[in-house]
């Protein structure tokens, strides 16, 4: 790094930086997995309320197809999802308001609130920690994060003489 024309102090603030990233993904990851403890759901199960009870607040009607997409999972794959989770109680098949052959997915009232208790109690904190950063400490957050999401991921081909190197999958 020193030959971008960096100091050591500067690798130091960036490697606090990255260290700082990475144990706010491991303090994500705790949460998410609390919340998921808290309501006994699996990941996709979460995923699928968060994504319908997002799309609710908005006015927007969520059918089978819209969480499948945004679970990137097949209609099988979606329609065991939302047999457990109405099983569960956690949501309801409604008939589609505008599409006869359709149900829309609804999150029941019960679920609904114990999210808000977990999920939205927990958002509520960390917008209170970005709510007390100055105008220009967010400014500079975002752009920080949005630079990183941005990156284009990289498809990490191995070479012939990498792959020549590296032990066989399972080989002591």
């Amino acid at each position: 790094m020193r030959e971008q024309g960096l100091s050591g102090a500067e690798v130091d603030e960036i490697t606090d930086l990255f260290h700082a990233l990475r144990r706010w993904h491991r303090t994500s990851a705790a949460h998410s997995e609390a919340s998921r403890r808290y309501m006994r759901l699996g990941e996709n199960d979460m995923r699928a309320i968060r994504y319908v009870m997002s799309a609710g607040r908005d006015g927007g009607i969520v059918t089978s197809t819209m969480i499948a997409e945004h679970l990137g999972i097949t209609g099988p794959s979606v329609t065991k999802l939302l047999d457990r989770l109405e099983h569960a109680g956690h949501i309801r098949r409604e008939r589609h308001p505008r599409d006869r052959r359709s149900l829309s997915i609804v999150v029941t009232d019960e679920t609904r609130a114990q999210a808000t208790a977990s999920v939205g109690a927990d958002h509520a904190r960390r917008y209170a920690v970005a709510a007390a950063l100055s105008p220009e400490e967010r400014r500079a957050a975002t752009k920080f994060l949005s630079m990183l999401a941005d990156l284009p991921v990289a498809e990490h081909l191995a070479t012939e003489a990498d792959a020549a190197a590296r032990p066989a999958h399972g080989a002591d």
